[in-house]
């Protein structure tokens, strides 16, 4: 089991992602709580497009501020890294991370109860936030994505209030497994025959093992990570 974590909590409307670009909700900024969170995430926070932003399953985007450090490392650095919220996540915490966490756990933090519902698949909204090609690519091909959490009991989270988890039903598939599963080791028939049967898992990614071990290809990643529409992402 992991040891309780204290988030800093985050959230943001929408605007233009730079000069003439596209509307976006990726700009998140500390928020002073007490935090109302909902089915569709934390009062007060918003996405672009709800087709592919949002919802019960990808209610709160939760990123490991143990990562800033290294995409320093990698990239030089950079404004965005010196404060939480880079990349768009409302939880920002130290001391999980994807080899931590697993599809399913179940959390509490204040009166709010949250499940572990998905990875996250990275869009080029990442590249124009960073001002630099290649971010979304290179977020996927690391597997440092973070992870989005569905609410199961709605609730209020007041400041010191920890992010603590209570269950664990799968206790095998840690989001590092799923992430490399889903970006490197993309025909592994036997785990994706498992993931196709997770219940906990947000039925798009269950859908999308079925679809590979029915036609033996993977999908195509290209417009996502590129663009210039607006595809799956955050």
């Amino acid at each position: 089991m992991i040891a309780p974590v204290l988030p800093v909590v985050l959230a943001g409307p929408v605007a233009p992602l730079g000069p003439g670009g596209p509307p976006s909700g990726i700009a998140k900024h500390p928020v002073p709580g007490p935090w109302q969170i909902t089915a569709h995430g934390i009062v007060g926070d918003a996405q672009a497009d709800l087709r592919y932003h949002g919802g019960p399953e990808k209610a709160l985007h939760q990123y490991p501020r143990d990562h800033y450090a290294v995409w320093a490392a990698e990239i030089g650095e950079h404004p965005l890294l010196a404060a939480p919220g880079a990349f768009g996540e409302n939880l920002s915490t130290l001391g999980w991370t994807e080899h931590d966490v697993c599809i399913g756990d179940i959390a509490r933090v204040g009166s709010a109860l949250l499940q572990v519902s998905q990875g996250r698949q990275p869009c080029y909204k990442l590249d124009r936030r960073f001002g630099r090609p290649g971010m979304a690519l290179a977020m996927q091909r690391t597997g440092r994505t973070g992870w989005y959490w569905r609410v199961l009991e709605a609730g209020v989270a007041e400041p010191g209030d920890a992010l603590a988890l209570r269950e664990r039903p799968r206790p095998d598939w840690p989001l590092a497994r799923l992430i490399r599963l889903l970006y490197v080791d993309t025909r592994n028939r036997s785990d994706l025959d498992a993931v196709a049967a997770l219940p906990e898992l947000a039925e798009t990614w269950r859908a999308l093992a079925r679809r590979r071990l029915a036609t033996g290809t993977v999908e195509d990643w290209s417009r996502r990570i590129s663009g210039p529409d607006d595809p799956p992402g955050r």
